[in-house]
């Protein structure tokens, strides 16, 4: 599998993310089976969408954007600058926003937030089997 690749400035877009996404999974991809090479594509673009949306809207950017993939499992790291844990927005239906927390912990077999002076990273771990 391919090692981590990472992006760091204040700069990185969703669409930076994606291809970053993108990228990591085509070595992975020809190691898994057709149908779950692209639901894991699918859902991993969804929640580094999600995770970089947030870190712009809410936190004033991405500081740095890791992509890692092993033998068993996607780990995305997005950071940003902020130092304030991500909340669950309580919505309202027909509401637009408020559900990026709840897609990423729905597609992702573990999501961790660590937190320290300069900012806080969030990683997001997909099996890739």
């Amino acid at each position: 599998m391919s090692p981590a690749q990472a992006l760091e400035t204040e700069e990185i877009s969703c669409a930076d993310a994606r291809v970053a996404v993108r990228a990591a999974l085509a070595d992975a991809a020809d190691e898994l089976p057709r149908d779950r090479s692209r639901q894991l594509s699918e859902d991993a673009l969804l929640v580094v969408s999600e995770l970089v949306t947030n870190a712009l809207v809410h936190a004033g950017g991405v500081t740095r954007l890791e992509v890692e993939v092993t033998d068993d499992v996607l780990r995305l790291r997005v950071s940003d600058a902020s130092t304030t844990a991500p909340q669950r927005l309580h919505t309202r239906a027909g509401t637009p926003g408020g559900y990026g927390l709840v897609v990423i912990q729905r597609l992702c077999s573990e999501m961790d937030v660590e937190i320290g002076p300069e900012g806080k990273t969030i990683t997001a771990a997909m099996p890739l089997r």
